[in-house]
């Protein structure tokens, strides 16, 4: 454990989860807080849904329940996505990166993703960019 959690009950609602496999653990490559970025993706439109951060036990609960769980940084705190919204993410896949710093969620959304209610945190402030072209290369 990183020590980043205040320890609330366990996210799933049920059963305490089992820690992380140290395995898995031993390849994560965490922020100085103990963290690994975790990018939500809708699983069958590969749409990006929302960035959020997981540590050790916000990982093993997704792994072990099915339900997408996050650490707040905010409030330094385990949070299950939907449990207040409604908003539930079912987990499908879950992929490390080759470089072991960051978590791909792919899920299944129910409702927004978003806080502000939005489909995805993405979708309210498009950056103005040149678009680019191979032909350009």
């Amino acid at each position: 454990m990183t020590g980043v959690s205040s320890s609330p009950p366990p996210a799933t609602g049920s059963a305490t989860v089992p820690p992380l496999d140290p395995a898995l653990a031993a390849r994560l490559k965490r922020t100085d807080t103990g963290l690994v970025c975790a990018v939500v993706q809708q699983h069958d439109t590969r749409e990006v849904l929302m960035v959020a951060w997981m540590d050790d036990e916000a990982l093993a609960s997704t792994l072990a329940t099915g339900r997408a769980t996050y650490y707040s940084r905010s409030r330094r705190s385990l949070w299950r996505k939907g449990d207040t919204s409604g908003h539930v993410q079912w987990v499908k896949r879950v992929s490390l990166d080759c470089d072991g710093d960051a978590l791909l969620v792919e899920v299944d959304q129910v409702g927004a993703a978003c806080h502000t209610g939005d489909r995805t945190c993405f979708d309210a402030s498009p950056l103005p960019v040149r678009v680019g072209s191979r032909a350009e290369a």
